[in-house]
C-alpha cells in the first residue's frame, strides 16, 4: 500500500456534462479517490467506463436524474458501505467506502448537504428547513462515527462556509444561505459532536480568505473574487496528525463550461 492517501472532493453540477472537464482533472492531476457530488445522473447511465479507462476502476455512485448524485471513484480497491438516505428522503446525498484493510482501513463519507433555497426562516422556506435538519442528522451520524470509525474521512459540498473568513464578506452575508448564524452554529456542532479536523483551516488558518465557490452570476468572478468555503474535508481524530498537504484547484474554475465549484484535494499519510 502507498505511503500517501490523496481524496479529492469536486460539486461537479453533473458529471455527463463535465465529463471532459473531470478526466483532463484526474489525468493532470491523479488523486488516489475522487469523491464527486451534484452528479445528477441515473445509475444505469452514470459514465464508469469513462473513468475505468482514466484508471478509477474502482467505483461506487448513488444517482437520480437532474438533480443530486454522489460517487466516489477509487485507483486502489475500495469496499462499498453504502449509502445512507438522510432525512428519510431516498435522494442520494451520501455515499461512503472503506479503504485498505485492518487497523489501517480509512472510512470516505460523501456528502451532499441541501443548499436551502434563498430563504433563512425555516419557517417560510420548507427547503431551509430540510438544510437543518440534514445537519443536525449529521452531527447524530458524526457521534457514532466518532466512537466507532476514528479513521473516518469526511467530505463534500456541505454548502456552509462556516467561518468568518470563509467568506468574501462576514458581514453583508450573515443573512445569505449558507453563512447565516443558525447553519454555521449548527456545522460547528457537528465538527465538535465528530471531533473532527477540518483540514483545510488546519492548513490555512484564519483570518486567511479561503473559497472553493465562486457564483456563476458574476461574469469576472476572479476579479471580484466573491467567494465562499462550501466545500470542505474533515479527519476524524485517527487520521488528523496524519495531514501532509492541500490544494484549491482555482483553475478550474476558469476552464469550459466550468462548474462553480473548484476541486480540493487533500493528502494524507497513512500506515
Amino acid at each position: 500500500m502507498a505511503k500517501a492517501l490523496s481524496i479529492t472532493s469536486w460539486n461537479i453540477n453533473s458529471v455527463r456534462l463535465r465529463i471532459d472537464q473531470v478526466l483532463r482533472f484526474l489525468a493532470e492531476d491523479r488523486p488516489d479517490v475522487l469523491c464527486l457530488q451534484e452528479t445528477k445522473c441515473p445509475d444505469p447511465v452514470f459514465p464508469a467506463n469513462a473513468f475505468a479507462k482514466a484508471g478509477y476502476v474502482h467505483q461506487a455512485f448513488i444517482g437520480m436524474k437532474g438533480y443530486n448524485g454522489v460517487a466516489i471513484l477509487s485507483r486502489e480497491p475500495i469496499r462499498p458501505l453504502g449509502a445512507r438516505e438522510i432525512c428519510a428522503r431516498p435522494d442520494a446525498r451520501h455515499i461512503a467506502v472503506e479503504i485498505g484493510e485492518g487497523a489501517s482501513a480509512i472510512q470516505v463519507h460523501n456528502f451532499y448537504v441541501p443548499a436551502g433555497g434563498d430563504v433563512a426562516d425555516p419557517e417560510a422556506n420548507p427547503k431551509f428547513a430540510h438544510k437543518l435538519a440534514f445537519v443536525e442528522e449529521m452531527r447524530q451520524f458524526s457521534e457514532r462515527l466518532r466512537k466507532a470509525a476514528p479513521r473516518c474521512v469526511l467530505v463534500g459540498d456541505l454548502n456552509i462556509a462556516p467561518l468568518e473568513h470563509d467568506v468574501w464578506s462576514h458581514k453583508q452575508l450573515l443573512d445569505v444561505v449558507s453563512h447565516t448564524p443558525v447553519e454555521t452554529e449548527a456545522m460547528m456542532a457537528t465538527i465538535a459532536e465528530g471531533e473532527w479536523c477540518d483540514a483545510f483551516r488546519a492548513l490555512t488558518p484564519e483570518p486567511e480568505k479561503l473559497y472553493s465557490w465562486w457564483s456563476y452570476r458574476s461574469p469576472d468572478w476572479a476579479v471580484a473574487n466573491k467567494g465562499r468555503r462550501l466545500d470542505h474535508i474533515w479527519l476524524g481524530r485517527g487520521l488528523k496528525d496524519q495531514i501532509i498537504s492541500g490544494a484549491f484547484r482555482k483553475e478550474t474554475r476558469s476552464w469550459e463550461r466550468p462548474s462553480d465549484h473548484v476541486p480540493i484535494t487533500l493528502t494524507l499519510a497513512r500506515d
